[in-house]
């Protein structure tokens, strides 16, 4: 995802009890951002980018249920953010020859 100067940094978090909603909202943000931790991912996203991405959340959530939280976040912060601890989960990597 490219970082353009009207992008802003958000910190997505989610809890989703079942796993297959859970698994299409992660596949979901899978498409906007980098997954840092098993319910984390972080995404540069533009005003429009976040619209969209709402709206493609909305219809696999069970919002009795369900939760997902966007923390915006300016750049300067990304910077200072610490790590304690191993290293962050990785997607599988798909090799076609």
């Amino acid at each position: 995802m490219a970082i353009s100067s009207e992008s802003m940094l958000y910190i997505i978090a989610y809890d989703i009890p079942d796993n297959k909603r859970r698994t299409k909202i992660h596949k979901t943000l899978c498409g906007y951002g980098a997954w840092t931790q098993y319910s984390l991912f972080e995404c540069w996203l533009t005003r429009r980018q976040l619209l969209e991405l709402q709206a493609k959340l909305a219809p696999h959530l069970n919002k009795d249920r369900d939760s997902i939280r966007l923390y915006p976040l300016c750049g300067a912060c990304q910077s200072k953010a610490i790590t304690i601890g191993g290293s962050p989960p990785h997607d599988p990597i798909t090799v076609i020859l």
